[in-house]
């Protein structure tokens, strides 16, 4: 009796060890085991199955290695969500320690669990171990293949509200193109818009998830349906969301990428090694999506790379949490236009701020979407300095987060491999595709050509243009620089007034000659009176040069040839500015023309910056410097040129015999011995 007492309460007491054994455990947050090292092996999360659906979540991780790729698609689904608040977390249980997700994820969960049979999920919240930066760096690197040979990408909508299952009725009936035609379509249509406005069609990681995917389910609350469907329903609602810009680029983005699943082939790794989906070159992908959100900022770049057709292995833009958003975003535009290029970027603000050199090619003169094609667009192209046979072209691109208009700019940067479609604001100029890539050969009035072809007559990169890259506002919301100035310089009042204002001058002065170069030669002519009005504000009345003779000269060459010694001194300390740059109508440089006007203390300006070509002709007479300050009879600015040492050797020969009277002059030209020495010829 003794014995069956005692085995009682052994059995009573391992029970409770075993009960309370769990309470501790579910009170220990679970722990991760490190990854072994590559990027084949992956965690995957087994959902056990439950018959009362109020239960706690029950979970197991183990490894997994995706090397084996040869077997196409796995036995696993993987999860495409938005992970919501990351404050208002719930615990599920991992081998039975709690384990903390959104609530978001929790829901989704709840409905991906079944009740007698376990499901096998990739979760990236679960499956990455997310307080360790190094496996999750590693580990963003392969998500493309994750999606890619998972057997289906789950799509969680979210928690049923605002009527979405009648919008899910709606879109499965509209598949067919047919029309519940219910007397409360009103209703229907406001339940599909609030279903599109969800906050997973603006995410910017989906577009890679679904863009990996071979087969997509979609879900919101108990409702599903096939994503292809999905995406036939919602062509045809596209009266629901057409008139709402901002929707139908994120929509079609989305949509496009969804209805392509069925017709993928397997995944595979690229012959390089790479884990890509090779959709196109990392600068469309960017002009695209850069309007999709994300929690963190380094992630708008991050999230693009594994659709990118770029061998990105030898440049700095690999996921790495540790490098400043600031220092990526240059770093990606360096990468996508040119290493050459001034470009200046901020903590707080996906804006970037680049000044380069740049030819104008033409304008957009029509833009039009693509009715079968969602992702593409077509433009109608006026060159602008570009051979007479070529005078028009069309182009198919990718559409862009930001739409093209009638009359935005086509140029191409100093250094850049692919033109840039900019628009005039104010003083400088936005950036609405920084890497317009025509999909085809360009098609002109005479055939087709290539865009290396066109590219290739584009012989001189004459302008300066100052643009702005803002990712947060739309093309429809674009901030003047000043704006700019106010919202990311804070310090910028620190600056002299003349300092702002000649650099606002010289950015208006800029754009007048941009827009000679589209010849729009009454705005050109506005924007130069503008520039000069800015110049003389600053520094007082100004006798200048008509408008006529303006064009083709810089604010320095204006300046030199004037004398304004204050102004050029101001320029000259801009690291942008070349001192040597020829104007485009007589070839002069700034030195010929202060040596022209006798302006002593320009000249001294700029021989001080050691960067002039003191004995420089120009393109028309093959003047000098020299010549011109000889002929002027400017003794002050000749004697400063032949102090360089740099002049014509038959001057410096006839001025080191002391016996020459440099005012004397001869009686059939009146011209100097000096003047005839520097010139080049035999009269000396």
């Amino acid at each position: 009796m003794d014995l069956m007492w005692t085995t009682l309460y052994l059995c009573i007491f391992i029970a409770s060890a075993a009960v309370l054994h769990k309470q501790v455990a579910k009170r220990i947050p679970y722990r991760y085991s490190s990854l072994p090292p590559g990027n084949n092996s992956i965690r995957l999360l087994r959902l056990l199955p439950h018959e009362d659906e109020t239960a706690d979540i029950q979970c197991e991780l183990f490894e997994y290695s995706l090397q084996n790729s040869c077997k196409g698609t796995h036995l696993y689904d993987a999860l495409s969500y938005v992970w919501g608040n990351p404050d208002e977390t719930l615990p599920i249980f991992i081998h039975e320690h709690s384990f903390d997700v959104t609530v978001n994820l929790r829901a989704a969960l709840l409905q991906l669990r079944n009740h007698s049979i376990e499901r096998i999920l990739w979760v990236d919240a679960i499956c990455i171990n997310q307080a360790n930066r190094e496996e999750k760096e590693n580990q963003i690197q392969s998500m493309a293949k994750i999606y890619g040979q998972a057997n289906r990408v789950v799509v969680w909508l979210g928690e049923t509200a605002d009527d979405s299952d009648l919008a899910f009725e709606e879109i499965r009936v509209a598949r067919d193109q047919k029309s519940t035609k219910s007397s409360d379509s009103e209703r229907i249509q406001k339940a599909v818009l609030a279903l599109l406005q969800r906050p997973w069609f603006r995410r910017i990681w989906i577009l890679q998830e679904v863009a990996a995917a071979r087969h997509v389910l979609i879900m919101c609350g108990s409702k599903k349906i096939d994503g292809y469907v999905f995406c036939l329903g919602i062509d045809s609602l596209k009266d629901f969301y057409e008139a709402r810009q901002d929707l139908q680029g994120l929509i079609r983005s989305v949509t496009y990428l969804i209805r392509e699943a069925t017709f993928r082939p397997e995944y595979s790794i690229g012959s390089s090694g790479r884990s890509s989906l090779d959709i196109c070159p990392l600068g469309e992908l960017v002009d695209m999506y850069h309007a999709h959100r994300a929690t963190k900022r380094h992630d708008k770049v991050y999230a693009l790379l594994g659709m990118s057709s770029d061998d990105l292995r030898k440049v700095d833009l690999l996921p790495d949490y540790g490098v400043p958003w600031e220092k990526l975003l240059q770093r990606l535009a360096k990468y996508l236009l040119s290493e050459k290029m001034s470009v200046e970027t901020w903590g707080d603000k996906e804006i970037a701020v680049i000044k380069s050199k740049g030819a104008i090619l033409g304008q957009v003169s029509s833009v039009t979407s693509d009715s079968a094609r969602y992702d593409r667009q077509h433009l109608n192209i006026t060159f602008k300095s570009i051979p007479q046979q070529q005078q028009s072209a069309h182009w198919t691109l990718k559409v862009s987060a930001k739409s093209i208009r009638d009359g935005d700019i086509i140029c191409l940067l100093q250094g850049a491999s692919k033109p840039t479609i900019i628009r005039l604001c104010e003083d400088h100029f936005v950036i609405i595709m920084v890497g317009a890539t025509p999909l085809e050969d360009i098609q002109t009035g005479n055939g087709y050509i290539q865009w290396s072809n066109l590219s290739q007559s584009v012989q001189s990169f004459t302008r300066d243009f100052i643009l702005v890259w803002d990712w947060e506002s739309s093309s429809n919301k674009l901030q003047d620089l000043g704006e700019y100035e106010t919202s990311i310089r804070p310090n910028s009042l620190v600056l002299e007034h003349s300092k702002k204002e000649i650099d606002k001058a010289t950015r208006t002065w800029n754009v007048a000659l941009i827009l000679r170069d589209l010849e729009e030669y009454k705005q050109a002519e506005e924007r130069l009176q503008e520039a000069v009005a800015g110049y003389e504000m600053t520094f007082g009345e100004m006798d200048s040069y008509t408008l006529k003779s303006r064009y083709g000269q810089t604010p320095l060459l204006w300046a030199a040839g004037n004398g304004y010694h204050t102004v050029v001194d101001l320029l000259l300390m801009n690291d942008g500015i070349d001192p040597d740059l020829k104007d485009g109508q007589y070839g002069q440089t700034p030195l010929s023309w202060a040596a022209q006007g006798g302006h002593n203390a320009v000249v001294k300006l700029l021989l001080k910056t050691g960067k002039v070509d003191v004995d420089s002709k120009d393109s028309q007479y093959g003047q000098t410097p020299l010549l011109r300050a000889a002929q002027g009879g400017y003794k002050a600015v000749v004697k400063l040129l032949l102090e360089t040492g740099k002049v014509n050797a038959v001057v410096k020969l006839l001025l080191k015999t002391g016996k020459v009277n440099v005012d004397s002059k001869d009686s059939q030209y009146e011209r100097t011995p000096l003047s005839w020495a520097a010139e080049g010829g035999h009269g000396a």
